[in-house]
């Protein structure tokens, strides 16, 4: 429990950081990030060594950010709307320029009809 807890809060650390180096363009945040997805990939224990997740991510993710990249706006969007967290969703879409974010969907609430219990009989005592 305390290692899962743990990884939340080091993945909620790298949505931070990829926000800061959105927001700074700065090289050291860049690095930040990059450190914090290996210890993202050194956490997932994964046997094959080939296989890094979140360094692979965060490569594509700094060099979208730094328009490097040709698909640049496609690969933001796709990752902005994965962060589940509203705040941070509309933080990193303002520090990437993204035009428009589409809000979280709202709770639905169901209709209330006046009329679902009329002409039932009041409630009397229930007895057992």
């Amino acid at each position: 429990m305390l290692q899962l807890e743990g990884s939340h809060r080091l993945l909620r650390a790298w949505k931070l950081a990829l926000l800061r180096f959105a927001v700074t363009l700065d090289d050291s945040d860049r690095l930040n990030v990059a450190a914090l997805a290996t210890e993202l990939d050194r956490l997932s224990g994964s046997a094959q060594d080939s296989l890094h997740f979140f360094r692979r991510t965060s490569t594509h993710l700094c060099a979208a950010i730094s328009g490097q990249q040709q698909n640049a706006e496609a690969t933001l969007n796709d990752f902005c709307k994965q962060i589940e967290e509203p705040r941070l969703r509309f933080a990193f879409a303002a520090a990437i320029g993204m035009a428009h974010l589409e809000p979280a969907p709202a709770r639905i609430r169901p209709k209330r009809n006046p009329d679902l219990f009329r002409g039932l009989p009041a409630r009397g005592s229930a007895s057992l």
